[in-house]
């Protein structure tokens, strides 16, 4: 007879999850409710939310004809067509609680172009991408066009491109040089950045090539950019470049930006290296190529010199000298609106400015904040006429990105980010070019521009007073019982959600508060204000992040967002929610109110 072991069996059983209730309105909007409804404070009519949307939400413009927009699309979303049945065209309290939570209907922001668009492009930040064909990391992902749709419909402007030869060395091939990546035909694309680019916006794409290819291969690029892009191409009427065009001059436009081909004489000798130094890499380095300059010990150099650069930073403009032979490419060089290059010498002499010619400078993050330490003023006056950009230093292989507002507060235009590098740097990326409509271009502050009268401009390091207060009131959220399944947050306990609400900005302003955490309801209601006392609010974004807390492991992620806070309506407002790929959740929503104290 078989043995028949005994095995002892415990169930478990999950809490309650939380219960979906409606919360009801906050009080500050009962408040405001009495102060606007007519005699017997049951209904506002649409004289009275003509007025509220003047003296509370800031819009001095609000017509009677927008105040009937909205209490008509509000009516017919809550009642159908019954409230076709009477005239009485008036909101109730729920009717009114659900407008201002109506993202659509009472947005943050104004989502239209509102800046000047005619200045030269160096008076603008635009929205940029670091080796734009990569679906994931820096080593051995795959090479596709597929990212570059995603970024330009989501209003990227400059998209990058690294081109090498294929085994054959009769075509162009974009791919990360010396890595594992699988590449894609040039020609792809090229007939995708043409397909999409102003799918988001009408203003200019921005295509940078990294240019590994020989005169013939230009020639080559030259005809398929031509051909592929016709009158969407626009190329310079010569060749030194004394002033950028505006983005309003490039609507509907592809510029092209480069380093020039060098035209000089190669002998033999020169050949002779050329080769030695490939055979030499194919057997002593791996694929990963040489160390990066930016970790070796070059902290200790004077003057913060950078002119050393890396083929293996991952910007490698200094490096192709040695692969252009005597004629260069005329047809390609023709193309080129935007020369990029650095120029000999030490970084002070890089960043001279000067007066009959224009040019993009690139800088790894690393030597860029080396730069800023030595030579802040330096950079903020170069990037008055120039176009800077900065990229991410090459130990960045799983894609990870820096924090860009070290480049904005100090004028740099490109400011380059791995757009699948999702986190934190991203999002603040997405909240910068949320502004002005989401056209990509964004108008630097006056400050960034300004020359005084003893030919001094903006100090990054000097400490200025307060400019303006921000307060910032967290009402209530919603929508996680319907973008959120039960298994994304802590199946055994109530849902206990709290945000958190900072600024990202110059180091003076940055700071990150967060509200208490509010247990058992997916719909939870905090009520708190925050202040913030901004001595840069040109810059400033807000960031917002909600998490589900966890006592025995990290907290949920439960949603985020970031706000320029130079955009933000004041009153109360429906901000969404994001999620950690900076895709928009259906449902998830914040009520907040912002006011803003002139000092």
């Amino acid at each position: 007879m078989g043995y028949m072991g005994t095995y002892s069996v415990c169930i478990c059983f999950p809490k309650k999850f939380g219960v979906v209730t409606d919360a009801g309105s906050p009080v500050d909007v009962k408040k405001v409710f009495m102060e606007y409804a007519e005699e017997g404070g049951d209904f506002i009519r649409v004289e009275q939310l003509r007025r509220f949307l003047v003296e509370v939400q800031g819009d001095a413009e609000a017509s009677m004809e927008d105040a009937e927009r909205i209490v008509e699309e509000v009516l017919h979303r809550r009642h159908n067509n019954a409230y076709k049945c009477t005239n009485y065209q008036a909101l109730s309290l729920e009717d009114f609680h659900f407008y201002l939570f109506s993202v659509d209907l009472n947005p943050w922001l104004l989502n239209q172009v509102h800046q000047d668009m005619t200045a030269p492009l160096s008076h603008y930040f635009i929205y940029t991408g670091h080796n734009s064909y990569l679906t994931g990391n820096q080593i051995s992902s795959d090479c596709s066009d597929i990212p570059i749709i995603k970024a330009l419909k989501r209003g990227l402007r400059v998209v990058e491109l690294d081109l090498w030869p294929n085994s054959t060395k009769d075509d162009v091939l974009v791919l990360h040089g010396w890595t594992l990546t699988t590449p894609v035909e040039l020609i792809k694309c090229l007939t995708s950045i043409k397909e999409h680019a102003f799918s988001a916006s009408p203003y200019p794409v921005i295509i940078t090539f990294e240019d590994h290819l020989t005169p013939d291969l230009q020639a080559k690029v030259a005809q398929m950019v031509s051909q592929t892009f016709g009158n969407m191409l626009f190329c310079p009427e010569s060749d030194s470049v004394k002033e950028f065009p505006s983005p309003e001059e490039l609507k509907y436009r592809i510029v092209i930006s480069t380093k020039p081909p060098k035209e000089y004489l190669e002998d033999k000798s020169l050949s002779s290296r050329r080769s030695n130094s490939h055979r030499e890499k194919d057997s002593d380095e791996d694929i990963w190529g040489a160390m990066p300059a930016d970790l070796t010990n070059d902290d200790d150099k004077s003057d913060c010199d950078t002119s050393e650069h890396s083929p293996w930073d991952g910007d490698n403009e200094a490096c192709d000298d040695r692969l252009f032979r005597p004629l260069g490419a005329p047809a390609y060089k023709n193309l080129i609106s935007i020369p990029a290059g650095k120029p000999k010498g030490k970084l002070r002499e890089k960043l001279k400015v000067e007066k009959d010619k224009v040019r993009r400078f690139s800088l790894s993050e690393q030597k860029f904040e080396k730069a800023t330490v030595c030579h802040g003023t330096e950079v903020v006056r170069f990037t008055q006429r120039n176009i800077l950009r900065i990229y991410p230093r090459g130990s960045r292989v799983n894609s990870s990105n820096y924090k860009p507002l070290i480049g904005w507060m100090h004028g740099a235009q490109m400011v380059a980010l791995n757009m699948q590098g999702y986190g934190r740097s991203l999002w603040l990326m997405h909240g910068m070019f949320r502004s002005n409509g989401g056209c990509g271009y964004v108008k630097k502050p006056d400050f960034l521009m300004n020359v005084g009268p003893n030919n001094q401009v903006f100090d990054p390091k000097a400490k200025l007073p307060v400019k303006k207060i921000l307060k910032v009131k967290v009402y209530m959220g919603d929508g996680w019982h319907l973008d959120f399944k039960h298994r994304h947050l802590n199946l055994w306990s109530p849902p206990e959600f709290y945000t958190r609400v900072g600024i990202a900005g110059v180091p003076a302003d940055k700071t990150m508060k967060k509200t208490k955490k509010r247990k058992g309801y997916w719909t939870p209601v905090w009520d708190e204000e925050f202040t913030f006392q901004l001595t840069v609010p040109e810059i400033a974004l807000l960031r917002v992040e909600v998490h589900e807390y966890n006592m025995s492991e990290k907290d949920y992620f439960a949603g985020q967002t970031c706000l320029p806070v130079s955009e933000l309506r004041p009153g109360f407002r429906a901000v969404p929610l994001f999620n950690r790929k900076g895709e928009k959740f259906t449902s998830l929503r914040l009520l907040m109110r912002f006011e803003f104290v002139q000092v």
